[in-house]
Order: C-alpha cells, then sequence, then structure tokens
C-alpha cells in the first residue's frame, strides 16, 4: 500500500508501530455556525495530519491505537475521505467531559456532526472502519477481538475514498500518536453492523 500524506507531519515507522506527530491546534471538523459561551466549541479546521491511502471497493481497515491523552480533544484517529465537504472520522479521544471514549465524526455537504459514545478505560483501543458499496461502520474493542459498532452511516462515495490515520489536537500542543497492527483488507464483510 502507498500512504501519502494531507498536512505532513513528523512520522516514525518501526515495524509494525506508526507514530505520527499530532500538531498544535489541528482537527478535521466543519462547525456550521454553533457557538458556547462556556466550554469548548469545536473550529472549523482541516489541518490535522493524514496519512492515508486511496483504496477501491470494499473492505476492512483495523488498527490498535493509544496517546497520552493530555488536552481535550487529543485523539488517534482513523478517516475515511472523499473530499473536504464529505469525509468521517473514528476517534480515541480525551472528551470535554474528561473521559477517555470512542468518538465518532461524520461530515455531509460540509457539516459535522459530533457524537461521543463509550467511555473506555486506560491508554489504548482497537479501531475498524468497514465499507460496503457507500456505507461505512465505525467499531471499537479493547482487546482486538470483541468489537462493538460506534456508529454506522453513508457517504456519497465513489468507487475509490482515501483511508488512513489521523493524529489531532484541536485545542492543544500536539503530541505523539501511537498506530500498531494497521491492516487493510480487500473484502466484503457479511454483517456491515457487527463489522464480521
Amino acid at each position: 500500500m502507498e500512504f501519502k500524506w494531507m498536512n505532513e507531519s513528523e512520522i516514525r515507522q518501526d515495524g509494525r508501530r506508526i507514530e505520527i506527530m499530532a500538531t498544535p491546534q489541528s482537527d478535521f471538523f466543519c462547525n456550521s455556525g454553533s457557538v458556547s459561551e462556556e466550554g469548548i466549541t469545536p473550529e472549523s479546521l482541516h489541518n490535522a495530519p493524514y496519512y492515508y491511502t486511496e483504496f477501491e471497493g470494499d473492505f476492512v481497515l483495523q488498527v490498535r491505537v493509544s496517546h497520552a491523552f493530555r488536552d481535550t480533544y487529543d485523539s488517534a484517529s482513523v478517516m475515511i475521505m472523499v473530499d473536504l465537504e464529505n469525509w468521517a472520522k473514528a476517534c480515541f479521544e480525551k472528551t470535554d467531559f474528561g473521559t477517555h471514549a470512542a468518538v465518532s465524526v461524520v461530515t455531509k455537504r460540509g457539516e459535522s456532526d459530533d457524537a461521543n459514545g463509550c467511555d473506555l478505560e486506560g491508554d489504548t483501543a482497537w479501531l475498524r472502519v468497514c465499507r460496503v458499496d457507500n456505507t461505512f461502520s465505525f467499531h471499537y474493542s479493547m482487546d482486538g477481538e470483541h468489537f462493538y459498532m460506534m456508529r454506522f452511516f453513508s457517504l456519497p462515495a465513489g468507487d475509490r475514498v482515501k483511508v488512513g490515520l489521523l493524529a489531532q489536537a484541536p485545542v492543544g500542543d500536539g503530541g505523539v500518536r501511537v498506530y500498531e497492527d494497521l491492516t487493510l483488507e480487500k473484502r466484503t464483510v457479511k454483517n456491515i453492523r457487527f463489522g464480521v
């Protein structure tokens, strides 16, 4: 697989381990105008380091992710992209509630939603993304064997999409995001909600 950069950053690869430096104040999010007097409201940004490959047809991507969870919205993520107005990401993120959680964002026609999923213990989790035609699913796991659905959604995708690793630090100073045991298989799952 040939990987490319959008918003290139520092990277270190050692065997099945990839470390990507999340740059300060970096994210992928399209704010549709929401504001908040208190707390943190995501800005519209497309500047986080994205290390991706272009893949045609159905697939399953799986990777173990970890990081230090220093600042709010710090995340090691996986992302699918059609273009800058249509994309989605699954994140292992430090939420604005102070938890470590499986979080997903789906962006269509330039507007992002934001869905906090389950709170997870520890600093390491597995993320999986499956594609069947123009439908996708995100899953998380704590052990790499038992996966649970975070999100099932569609995107206006053609045959080929970008898919890969995203390192974000929307409000913080950045830091290393770790991705291990990455696999990307060309296959069609039988049950996209289960990811198998």
